[in-house]
């Protein structure tokens, strides 16, 4: 069932506040022993300029510290985040992305080099995991409809008349002129597993390029924690706890200047005659992806490629997945079974500070 817009807002009000402050993050008053009293008087005078919005589906609460940041800057990040939704919202009648699917099989669409560069960048995760990262399954994501009222398992026929048209090789790009062609009528491409990363970036560049060095960016699961939090102090992030409501955490991290995106099965999903049914699809079968991963956590530089590879290690499973980040420079991840077992990238392992013993390294 999908809850409504209130509901949403009130579950992601929460977990920011958990992640960012009830975990000891950018909101605490940094600890007597780790700072100098110019810290400690830099954190008390700063107070953050914040706003919430509801976009791509989701809560976006974006967090300016800095006292220079004016109503001006946070109507800026909006206006940005409209211009995103024209250009990749597929739902959204005359969206790029729109005009791309309606003119699947007939003609080539030209697009903006912001559109035109994010696919490319999906296409590159498509082929570097042999399709199990596809932004061409917009039929599956359509038919399955998770996270919306109405959502049910499709009949098996149906399942596998989408996956005919879920093929990134049959989408044509022409880097020229910026075109987008798909191959077949009735083809349809989704950036919902790459968009919300791509948005947070450009929030991100949007601040750094107005002066602002501490700042955080959630868009319901992609945060980027910008900078260091007011007192020269590391941000505290909380990674959830995949059987907790929002806001319990299995432990935490200490970044500066990274993104954090966690893909899981409690985000969006319905239950079916007993059996839960959650919003990450695989390609090879046509169903939502069933490998006994809860969540998959990345941390890395750009929240783009996060939000891209914590879909793509969700399909790709804990032993590939694994190998595929270990090859990934500056990015860590961590993966949570649902028998409550931790798989960690090396780097991830030194950073995670485990606060539920109920959780376990497996590797």
């Amino acid at each position: 069932m999908r809850m409504n817009k209130t509901a949403i807002l009130l579950v992601a009000m929460t977990m920011l506040g958990t992640l960012i402050s009830g975990c000891g993050g950018a909101n605490e008053t940094p600890n007597t022993k780790s700072g100098t009293n110019e810290h400690q008087t830099q954190s008390q005078v700063v107070q953050p300029l914040s706003e919430t919005y509801f976009i791509f589906d989701t809560i976006v609460n974006v967090k300016i510290y800095d006292n220079r940041a004016t109503k001006q800057n946070l109507e800026d990040v909006e206006a940005l985040l409209k211009d995103i939704d024209q250009k990749i919202n597929r739902q959204l009648e005359g969206s790029e992305i729109y005009k791309v699917n309606e003119n699947s099989g007939i003609a080539a669409v030209q697009v903006s080099e912001e559109t035109y560069n994010l696919l490319a960048k999906a296409m590159d995760y498509a082929k570097r995991t042999n399709g199990m990262f596809d932004p061409a399954i917009g039929n599956l994501v359509s038919l399955w409809n998770i996270g919306h009222e109405g959502a049910h398992v499709p009949e098996p026929e149906e399942i596998a008349e989408a996956q005919k048209l879920c093929d990134y090789r049959k989408i044509e790009l022409n880097e020229a002129n910026h075109e987008i062609y798909l191959q077949e009528k009735g083809m349809s491409i989704d950036l919902g597993s790459i968009g919300k990363g791509y948005a947070t970036d450009k929030i991100y560049e949007y601040l750094a390029d107005q002066g602002f060095n501490s700042a955080i960016i959630d868009l319901g699961g992609n945060v980027y924690a910008m900078g260091q939090k007011p007192g020269n102090l590391p941000w505290n992030i909380g990674i959830q706890d995949p059987d907790q409501e929002r806001g319990n955490p299995i432990g935490t991290i200490k970044v500066e200047d990274k993104t954090i995106v966690t893909s899981g099965i409690y985000e969006r999903f319905f239950i079916e005659d007993g059996k839960l049914y959650q919003h990450i699809l695989d390609p090879r079968t046509g169903y939502p992806v069933d490998n006994g991963i809860s969540s998959v956590t990345i941390v890395t530089n750009s929240s783009t490629n996060a939000d891209a590879l914590s879909t793509t290690l969700f399909v790709l499973g804990i032993e590939d997945g694994l190998k595929f980040i270990e090859n990934t420079e500056d990015t860590e991840a961590l993966f949570i079974s649902k028998d409550k077992k931790l798989f960690a990238s090396s780097g991830f392992k030194k950073m995670l500070n485990k606060t539920n013993d109920s959780y376990e390294f497996d590797n």
